[in-house]
């Protein structure tokens, strides 16, 4: 915790090269998912990351490749309650970090796993 890295990872736009500081780790299952909004938005696509614990009943970790879920997260709008699929399973360490990106402060964002982060420089 309290460790500065730079993101290697690009969920969003400026996310790609931003200084963040370690605010949470955890050893758990990460999955890349598509979802239907339950708010009526546009089906999400390759949605990077939502954690085991974040599921609905999941059962063992981890879960294969187009296995359907549901979600109980809410670190996005529209997801908790939606159904998912999932495209894909991390079994890396995952973290919350806090960075600024594009002017907009963030505190605790879920999530970037192990291989999307460097030392800062």
């Amino acid at each position: 915790m309290g460790t500065k890295v730079t993101l290697t990872a690009d969920h969003m736009s400026g996310m790609k090269g931003a200084d963040a500081t370690i605010s949470g780790a955890f050893d758990t299952t990460a999955y890349s998912i598509s979802y239907t909004p339950t708010d009526g938005g546009q089906r999400i696509t390759d949605h990077k990351w939502v954690v085991h614990e974040e599921l609905k009943d999941p059962g063992d970790a981890p879960l294969e490749a187009g296995t359907e879920v549901v979600l109980d997260a809410d670190h996005m709008a529209g997801m908790d309650g939606a159904e998912a699929t999932i495209d894909s399973a991390s079994d890396e360490t995952v973290y919350m970090v806090d960075l600024t990106m594009d002017g907009m402060k963030m505190t605790n964002h879920k999530w970037v796993v192990e291989s999307e982060i460097q030392p800062a420089k």
